[in-house]
């Protein structure tokens, strides 16, 4: 079973093909497995910044190592202490963006290691937004680089709060120091990235391969729907494969094969989509299991491994429609 994090508020929502898979396969269990604290219904106010103190790092002190951290040394800032430890190149981080990044959490006062994706050997996908992660990291990582290790200094009002966190061993007095290797983040306007592939089959729908971060287009033929499911690469990532018990940070754009009317689209919405792969239709699952982080992916879905004869209401679907969707995967979460 896969330990979610610690650092999140709440769950991440998931795109609206969840719940017409089998409700014996949502991970609502696995998210339970370990804490998850809510967020509270008024959010403190924004923290001021200040650069220390903070405690040294003694050793992995290279990027994308694990670190180890001192015990914090007398009274910790009732401020959020922000240090960019090392200096990235890459793009400029925002609010609302995801991030993919390591990290290690320990106590202040203790020096306890309560949480750690570095042992884990997959980093965090989360989004930097209210709700969505304690604050000190929404405000913390901020206009920050990727490529930079950022460590902080967490006091409990920008953390977990005076009820703390419990199954963590975390007190509600507890201020928190985090090392966080950013690796990459996404927001809107990302796209896949890796080689176009060659779409020959004239009996199959064509795909842009623009990767401004605009929807791509997606021609249908004037032929009938293919019988079995279809997924075929349109640009061929260079990254992790996708596993069946997977969840994915996509873009994606969904048409309908019958008069190729857009029905679903993150791009229209202005917002990335999290979901695991076994809490999708089928066709959204065994279409994407095998691929690589970095795709985009044509897939088309006959009726039988997406909505059947119950589409979703309000959505548009008729019964026993073929659907085309245009996905891109941006990260392995």
């Amino acid at each position: 079973m896969r330990r979610r994090s610690l650092l999140i508020a709440v769950p991440a929502g998931l795109v609206t093909l969840a719940g017409c898979g089998d409700d014996d396969k949502s991970d609502t269990a696995k998210s339970s497995s370990s804490p998850s604290p809510s967020a509270s219904a008024s959010a403190p106010p924004p923290p001021k910044i200040v650069d220390g103190p903070l405690p040294a790092i003694t050793a992995g002190t290279k990027f994308g190592e694990k670190p180890t951290v001192a015990k914090g040394s007398g009274d910790p800032s009732k401020d959020l202490a922000v240090k960019t430890v090392i200096a990235g190149g890459g793009k400029t981080v925002a609010e609302n963006d995801y991030i993919q990044a390591n990290y290690l959490g320990q106590v202040w006062s203790t020096a306890k290691v309560f949480d750690n994706s570095y042992d884990r050997k997959t980093p965090l996908v989360i989004q930097l937004a209210q709700g969505g992660i304690i604050d000190g990291w929404r405000y913390g990582l901020v206009g920050k680089k990727v490529g930079s290790r950022v460590e902080m200094a967490v006091p409990p009002t920008w953390g977990y709060g005076t009820q703390g966190n419990a199954q963590a061993g975390i007190k509600g007095t507890d201020t928190l120091v985090f090392v966080v290797d950013i690796e990459n983040s996404f927001n809107s306007k990302s796209s896949a990235k890796g080689k176009d592939v060659p779409q020959s089959d004239a009996a199959l729908p064509k795909v842009g391969t623009n990767t401004d971060g605009k929807a791509p287009s997606i021609d249908v033929p004037k032929a009938d729907a293919p019988t079995k499911l279809v997924a075929e690469y349109v640009i061929e990532g260079d990254g992790a494969e996708v596993a069946a018990d997977s969840s994915v940070l996509v873009q994606y754009k969904g048409v309908l094969w019958d008069g190729s009317k857009e029905f679903d689209s993150t791009y229209s919405r202005g917002q990335l989509t999290s979901f695991s792969l076994q809490q999708v239709v089928k066709g959204w699952a065994q279409g994407l299991t095998g691929k690589k982080v970095g795709s985009r992916v044509l897939i088309v879905i006959p009726p039988k491994l997406g909505y059947g004869d119950k589409p979703p209401a309000g959505s548009g679907i008729k019964k026993d429609s073929t659907l085309v969707f245009s996905v891109d995967i941006l990260a392995k979460m």
